[in-house]
């Protein structure tokens, strides 16, 4: 786990016990109302409280359950105190994890219809609660506070809901984009294979007659061209394009690899890129061949959009077994490798859907000498490779 990866799960972890303290503290006076106030059944507003905070603790792990039981717990406090006509008032830490429940049913609870179901009942209990100490001028100017919080709760779910909605939509594109630009590949490679195979058959159906010993060579190619095709295909077969025209490119080489590495070191941090021993344009299989690339494109773009005082970028390409691994990191001050971290994050979902695609996967964060790096990792050539890798 990197540095400000630790940093954020930190401000995470301290911030929960904040909000279980500040609720802790306010059923300590709940509990206190309830020893020295008029009220006979005061004592059910603390039991309430005291649930509420065990709700927000596993609100994590449980979304409806605990809230759901809190609404009832409330409701049935309320309930009984109107029934015995001894009176109360709603508790603060009750209020309190009602609200902050609230808050995270409308933002996680599935699907949406359901979250306003559940904020709409917390706001009727809410409510109804108020009614604890009669029908008086005090109840009335409790129920507008209630409603008050219930509306700002309400609207801060709302707004992280309306986040949350929009990041998925943002990464549902970025993989369709993905998709899209998979399955024009998938096109590329395979068409130049079931080219061959059409001109060897007929090549074939022509000297067939003439020179019967000239076929077998012609259906040995056949074979060689399908198994290719029948490979690539394979490991693209889950992108399918449903619209749009395939665009028409030739397959990256190593050669495309420099010289993309050449025009981003002509105008930015100076890039030291290596190729270790045994990689050659015909050891690695072309879609493969094609995802590195666009994963050094997209790292060496993140560079230079999120980290401008990037002393020096290094990135190597080598063999590992049956894998081949790209590795890109850039080396900066340490805000650029705050903000290189804390990114959109959309450009690491397209690649690392690129490369799952494939059987690989990628990983990015930061190193122990401090470095944001990004690495693939996928099978160079052959299903046998994806299928040991993905074990």
């Amino acid at each position: 786990m990197g540095e400000n990866n630790r940093l954020v799960y930190w401000i995470q972890r301290l911030s929960e016990i904040a909000l279980l303290c500040w609720l802790g503290l306010l059923l300590l006076f709940d509990i206190a109302i309830a020893a020295t106030g008029p009220y006979g059944l005061q004592f059910l507003s603390p039991i309430c409280g005291a649930y509420g905070i065990y709700a927000v603790w596993r609100r994590q792990r449980s979304r409806v359950r605990p809230f759901v039981i809190l609404l009832v717990l409330s409701f049935t406090a309320t309930l009984v105190m109107g029934i015995v006509k001894e009176g109360g008032i709603p508790g603060l830490a009750e209020t309190g994890s009602l609200l902050i429940l609230t808050i995270g049913g409308l933002r996680w609870i599935e699907p949406i219809r359901n979250a306003v179901v559940f904020a709409l009942a917390s706001m009727m209990v809410l409510e109804v609660s108020a009614g604890r100490t009669g029908q008086d001028d005090a109840s009335l100017a409790g129920g507008f506070l209630l409603f008050v919080g219930w509306s700002v709760a309400a609207g801060v779910g709302a707004y992280l809901r309306f986040q949350l909605e929009r990041r998925k939509e943002a990464v549902h594109s970025v993989r369709r984009a993905e998709r899209l630009e998979l399955a024009r590949e998938l096109h590329d490679l395979v068409a130049h294979h079931i080219t061959g195979i059409v001109v060897q058959a007929q090549a074939a159906r022509v000297v067939a007659e003439q020179k019967p010993d000239a076929v077998l060579p012609a259906l040995d190619a056949i074979a060689g061209a399908g198994a290719d095709a029948l490979t690539s295909m394979r490991r693209l077969v889950s992108v399918l394009r449903a619209e749009d025209e395939a665009a028409r490119s030739p397959g990256t080489r190593l050669t495309d690899m420099r010289a993309l590495v050449e025009r981003f070191s002509a105008g930015g941090p100076k890039v030291a890129f290596e190729i270790g021993q045994g990689i050659a344009d015909d050891t690695l299989a072309p879609e493969v061949m094609t995802t590195l690339h666009r994963v050094l494109q997209e790292s060496l773009t993140n560079v230079r959009r999120h980290a401008p005082g990037t002393a020096w970028v290094e990135a190597d390409l080598r063999l590992a077994g049956p894998c081949v691994r790209l590795g890109v990191r850039n080396y900066g001050s340490a805000a650029d490798s705050r903000i290189s971290g804390l990114g959109g994050g959309f450009g690491l979902v397209g690649m690392a859907e690129r490369v799952e695609a494939l059987g690989g996967r990628l990983y990015a964060g930061f190193t122990p000498q401090g470095a944001w790096e990004v690495l693939a990792e996928l099978p160079a050539h052959g299903d046998a490779d994806a299928s040991r890798l993905g074990g």
